[in-house]
């Protein structure tokens, strides 16, 4: 229930995963405490429904700034001037207390408008190197809250306004986290996913790399597959063909639950996967996205390798041959396996979410016990 008189909080967040999931765990901490929240995205946001009513979403028109050519320069500039419109409407009606973006161009119209109303505005960076967006923001915004350490310390203003809460993950990945990594026996279960950008890299590798083990290891195996869905027939059919139990989806609503399952999971390090991964506490092998302007995902993937929970595979490096040598390596070893799981677990901030919404309530003002 929303305190009597209280304004709300205003989330913008472009529309994928990586910017929606955290700010929707934001939304659920805030709303434990009394406060309403409102969000301003894009149109994508409608794939993901749902984890707010309907009538406290609200589409904001914005583009992607890609590449220098004038004319796409031009019809960004256009749709993100009507942005900025739309957004300095809804902040006239809603009088947010403040308004909190997560990244991607779609929060630039939302934030920029509080700024220049004089509403106080925090911007939340999920990844080891702040994105373009947040870039062009954090010299105008009240406040920063970051991922990881020493994000600005080549930029001591910008560390002035910082401070480290971790990403928020979604209650679903809480609630796995509460699992114990699941000892190595038998079988060993191994969880690939990539997102919809690098699913199908994952498709033409790994059903090859475990083509490449040694009979006795791909019969213990028991494989996850997230997958296009053009390519779910013919991963499907490659582990038939080696006899290997395998669930290939393009999708798995219970994700969580599933890496919780897991004893080693084959992924790219996208922020909110990293944060999901390093909250649970699970061995991963990690595939940065290669053509990412700023190597966040690079980055991303070299914090969890630098603690020992993970090993990063550069997408030249990513082959059959070198992606069987290392999942042998894994199963020869079980008790590294187990080490990995504790180290990557010792990245990860459960109470992320908490420890944001303590800061947007600082930011807005808001004594939380009224």
């Amino acid at each position: 229930m929303q305190a009597a008189g209280r304004a709300p909080i205003l989330v913008a967040a472009g529309g994928t995963g990586g910017h929606l999931f955290p700010a929707e765990a934001l939304a659920a901490a805030l709303a434990q405490r009394g406060i309403s929240v409102h969000l301003a995205t894009d149109r994508r946001a409608t794939r993901y429904g749902g984890a707010l009513p309907d009538d406290a979403v609200h589409v904001i028109a914005s583009a992607t700034l890609r590449g220098r050519n004038p004319i796409a320069l031009a019809q960004t500039a256009a749709a993100l001037g009507i942005g900025l419109a739309q957004a300095w409407a809804l902040i006239g009606r809603l009088k947010p207390a403040a308004v909190i973006g997560f990244g991607g161009y779609p929060t630039v119209p939302p934030v920029l408008a509080a700024a220049w109303r004089g509403v106080p505005t925090l911007i939340h960076d999920a990844n080891a190197v702040i994105g373009r967006a947040n870039r062009l923001l954090a010299p105008r915004v009240t406040a920063i809250a970051t991922t990881f350490p020493d994000v600005f310390r080549n930029a001591p203003q910008l560390a002035a306004k910082g401070t480290l809460t971790g990403n928020p993950v979604r209650p679903a990945v809480a609630a796995a986290a509460a699992a114990a990594y699941p000892a190595p026996g038998g079988v060993l279960r191994l969880l690939i996913f990539g997102g919809s950008q690098g699913a199908r890299i994952m498709a033409d590798i790994v059903p090859a790399a475990i083509g490449l083990l040694e009979p006795d290891l791909r019969a213990r195996l028991a494989v996850v597959q997230q997958a296009r869905e053009e390519d779910v027939v013919r991963v499907r059919n490659a582990y038939a063909s080696l006899a290997v139990t395998a669930e290939v989806a393009p999708f798995f609503s219970d994700l969580p639950a599933r890496m919780a399952a897991s004893h080693l999971i084959v992924a790219r390090s996208g922020a909110s996967t990293v944060a999901e991964l390093s909250a649970i506490g699970r061995p991963a092998i990690l595939v940065p996205l290669p053509h990412a302007l700023d190597q966040d995902q690079f980055a991303n993937a070299g914090v969890l390798q630098a603690a020992g929970g993970a090993i990063r595979l550069a997408q030249e490096e990513f082959t059959p041959q070198r992606l069987a040598g290392e999942i042998a390596a894994l199963a020869a070893g079980p008790q590294r396996l187990g080490a990995m799981a504790v180290a990557s677990q010792s990245v990860g901030r459960l109470d992320a979410a908490d420890r944001l919404a303590d800061l947007v309530l600082k930011v807005a003002g808001i004594d939380s016990k009224q």
